[in-house]
C-alpha cells in the first residue's frame, strides 16, 4: 500500500507529530519553498534541527519552491534563479531524508502559442533530466496546478518516465477544477502517477477544504485509488491540525487504510 502523509509546518510540529504517531502517517515539508528560508543558512539549519528531532516517520516528502519558477522563461535570469530554487529545494529535502520533492510545471495556460507550449515541454523535461542525474536517491514529482488538461505532464513524463526517480504528483482537488474533465486526468496520467494531492473544494476553487466537505466526489476517488494508486504516496493536504483529523477521518470511514 502507499503512504498516506500529512502538510507539516515546523511551528506547529508537535501537533503534526502527535497526529503522524496516532494514525501512523509521514510528513510533506512545507516550509521550503519560500525563497527566504532557502536562502538562509540559519533558517534552514533551525528547520533541519527541529524535523530531525521526530522520530519514527517511515515516510516524508518536501514541496520545493515554485512560486515564480519557470525554467522555460525567455529571461536568462529567470532561468538561472528558478534552477537555483529547484535545486536548493532538493538539497534541503537530503538534508531531511526525504523521499522525493514535488514541483510544479507552472504553464501558463491562458498562452496559446506552439512556441511556448513547445519551450514548457523541451525545457522543463531537459532541466528535470539534469536534476533526476544529479540527484538519484530523490524522486521528482511534477504536480498540476494551472492546467486546464493534462497534455503538458503527459509529454513531460513521455520524455522522463525512464527514470526510476520521476513521477507525476497528480493533485486531484487542482484536476477537478479544470476545464478538462477528471477521468481525462486520470486515464491519460495514471501509468506515470506516483504522488497524489487530496483536499476538498466547491469544483470552481482552490479551497483546500477538509475531504467530504466540498463537492469532489470521494467515492468516485476512492474507486480510481483503488484500481490505480494504492502503490501510491498520498498527501492529504490540508493545512490546519483540525481539517488533517477531519479528512483522515473521513477517509478510514470510507474504508480506507490510512497507515498502510
Amino acid at each position: 500500500m502507499g503512504k498516506f502523509l500529512i502538510v507539516a509546518l515546523a511551528e506547529h510540529i508537535n501537533e503534526y507529530k502527535a497526529i503522524a504517531y496516532k494514525y501512523g502517517v509521514g510528513f510533506e515539508y512545507n516550509d521550503f519553498y519560500v525563497p527566504d528560508i532557502l536562502d538562509s543558512k540559519s533558517k534552514l539549519d533551525t528547520l533541519i534541527d527541529i524535523y530531525s528531532k521526530v522520530e519514527g516517520l517511515a515516510y516524508n516528502t518536501l514541496h520545493g519552491a515554485f512560486l515564480d519558477v519557470t525554467v522555460f522563461s525567455s529571461d536568462a535570469e529567470i532561468r538561472r534563479i528558478s534552477k537555483l530554487r529547484m535545486r536548493q529545494s532538493l538539497d534541503a529535502a537530503r538534508s531531511l531524508g526525504a523521499k522525493a520533492v514535488v514541483f510544479h510545471t507552472n504553464f501558463n495556460p491562458f498562452i496559446s502559442t506552439r512556441e511556448y507550449y513547445a519551450a514548457v515541454v523541451t525545457m522543463t523535461s531537459d532541466y528535470l533530466e539534469e536534476l533526476l542525474r544529479a540527484y538519484p536517491d530523490i524522486c521528482i514529482y511534477m504536480e498540476n496546478m494551472f492546467e486546464g488538461a493534462p497534455e503538458v505532464l503527459v509529454d513531460i513524463s513521455k520524455r522522463l518516465c525512464q527514470y526510476e526517480n520521476y513521477g507525476v504528483c497528480l493533485d486531484y482537488a487542482h484536476a477537478s477544477i479544470s476545464s478538462a474533465p477528471i477521468e481525462e486526468w486520470v486515464e491519460r496520467l495514471h501509468t506515470y502517477v506516483r504522488h497524489l494531492h487530496i483536499n476538498d473544494n466547491d469544483l470552481r476553487h482552490d479551497l483546500h477544504l477538509p475531504i467530504g466537505e466540498g463537492k469532489i466526489d470521494w467515492d468516485r476517488f476512492i474507486d480510481y485509488y483503488n484500481r490505480y494508486f494504492t502503490a501510491c504516496s498520498v498527501l492529504i493536504e490540508t493545512t490546519t491540525p483540525k481539517n488533517q483529523v477531519k479528512s483522515i477521518e473521513y477517509l478510514i470511514d470510507k474504508g480506507i487504510d490510512i497507515a498502510g
